[in-house]
């Protein structure tokens, strides 16, 4: 083999190189080009998707919680209820000694119960009653 020869050969083989590498990065242009596509026009659905999941979870969610609220309270309540027919309904006495107590203390201190708040709130109404027809 002549040296032209081996440098034609050389050549080609470096001019069939590059095509190729050409070829396969413009393959890997479109592929990515492709991904990207179908991410613009799957995305939107596939959000969608995501947030209809989302809703379905979160209803469950609630409906497990409140079935465990509702169990709990219904737990509450019949424990209350045996309490109070074991104590012969002697803790409503407490809770009412408790409230005259707190009331007596709070009357003490110059605080006034929500039952003086709610007459001098009707007084006051009352009074700009008087001073709206007095201006007329």
């Amino acid at each position: 083999m002549s040296k032209s020869t081996t440098a034609a050969k050389i050549e080609d083989n470096a001019a069939t190189f590059a095509a190729d590498v050409k070829n396969y990065a413009h393959q890997i242009w479109l592929a990515g080009l492709g991904a990207y596509a179908k991410a613009g026009k799957e995305g939107a659905e596939y959000f969608k998707k995501l947030v209809e999941e989302g809703e379905s979870a979160e209803k469950q969610g609630k409906e497990l919680i409140a079935g465990r609220v509702e169990a709990a309270n219904s737990k509450v309540e019949s424990f209350k209820e045996k309490f109070q027919a074991k104590t012969g309904g002697r803790l409503n006495k407490v809770e009412e000694v408790f409230d005259d107590r707190v009331a007596s203390t709070l009357s003490r201190m110059g605080i006034p119960s929500k039952k003086d708040v709610d007459q001098l709130s009707a007084k006051l109404d009352d009074l700009s009653a008087a001073l709206k027809s007095l201006s007329k």
